[in-house]
């Protein structure tokens, strides 16, 4: 796996190894813009390696979140979805649009500079207001997307 650097020395830092079906679901996650479930992340590692079964994939995306190299996020549609985190991805740092009728999640990165004053004072804010040393966010914008208010 070409990437497997990134991630050998941070499973090292955790005592833990880079195995074959950790190298398969990283592989799965860097080569795909989308948030893949687990059932996704299942079905594109099982082709080429169907000895990983869903149980395995489960308990490795729990293991990747622990380590800092995974997000996992709740939209909203019962079913989590993963994706690498900005350190580990080609992505750069994004919030979500997210509609509530169709279910499609959009990346959204073309934040105009109100935007980044705006969640840079509202960050400024709740550290001192609640004394947090704020490092990063998650933004979700919920809503209907245009297709969907176009039908």
């Amino acid at each position: 796996m070409r990437d497997c650097h990134k991630w050998g020395q941070k499973f090292q830092n955790y005592g833990l190894r880079l195995t074959i079906s950790r190298e398969a679901i990283l592989e799965v996650l860097i080569n795909t813009d989308k948030h893949l479930s687990a059932e996704d992340i299942f079905m594109a590692v099982h082709s080429n390696n169907p000895a990983i079964g869903l149980t395995t994939i489960y308990r490795t995306l729990e293991l990747l979140k622990q380590t800092g190299i995974v997000t996992k996020f709740e939209f909203g549609h019962g079913k989590a979805k993963y994706e690498l985190t900005e350190e580990y991805s080609k992505k750069k740092h994004h919030h979500h649009l997210i509609c509530k009728k169709c279910r499609k999640v959009v990346d959204y990165t073309d934040f105009i500079m109100e935007e980044k004053e705006y969640i840079n004072k509202a960050a400024t804010g709740m550290q001192n207001k609640f004394g947090f040393d704020i490092d990063t966010h998650i933004i979700h914008f919920y809503g209907i997307c245009p297709e969907c208010k176009a039908e």
